[in-house]
């Protein structure tokens, strides 16, 4: 992927995660109140992430463990199907998490060895989403709780997505400026 397609997806995503909270009709609300226990849309946020994760494992090259790859595919592929059974409470969250942490990594694979003008609002997005990924990994019932708050307060709300739009925005102009110097 390249750095003008990593930073147009990145700023459209944002901006219309932005705006969805921003605007936050109400498909939008009742479907974020109830994504953290959903099981429809954690088997195909699942289904997604393991996805994603099997094509990785069966790109892995020697020194990444490509030996083994046959064995670590049969490993990720039960793991998942063991989540879906054992560990059902916010497993959207956590699949959710995951994609996150892949998509991240694609952007960060854009970026690298990219001039710092023109990489740094992917990298730094790119990081944050690490951080929130990692922590909503491990402490799932936290996007309730913010989820909550935002629904409850209409100004953080208008906020938070206002932000995030105006970053996503931001994001989908700066390829513009990719050429010049």
């Amino acid at each position: 992927m390249s750095l003008v397609i990593a930073t147009l997806l990145a700023g459209v995503l944002t901006l219309v995660v932005g705006l969805s909270i921003f605007l936050y009709p109400e498909p939008i609300r009742r479907g974020l109140t109830g994504f953290p226990r959903s099981r429809p849309a954690a088997l195909v946020l699942l289904i997604a992430a393991t996805a994603f994760v099997l094509i990785h494992v069966l790109q892995l090259g020697e020194a990444d463990f490509g030996k083994y790859k046959n064995i670590l595919f049969v490993f990720f592929a039960v793991i998942a199907v063991g989540s879906w059974f054992r560990v059902p409470d916010f497993l959207g969250i956590r699949a959710l998490s995951v994609l996150t942490l892949l998509l991240s990594g694609q952007f960060l694979d854009a970026a690298y060895l990219e001039a710092p003008k023109t990489r740094l609002f992917l990298v730094v997005l790119s990081y944050l989403l690490i951080l929130a990924s990692l922590y909503l990994a491990a402490v799932p019932y936290r996007f309730r709780d913010a989820v909550t708050k935002l629904d409850r307060s209409g100004g953080l709300r208008k906020i938070a997505g206002g932000l995030f739009a105006l970053y996503g925005l931001l994001l989908c102009l700066l390829p513009l400026t990719y050429g010049q110097s």
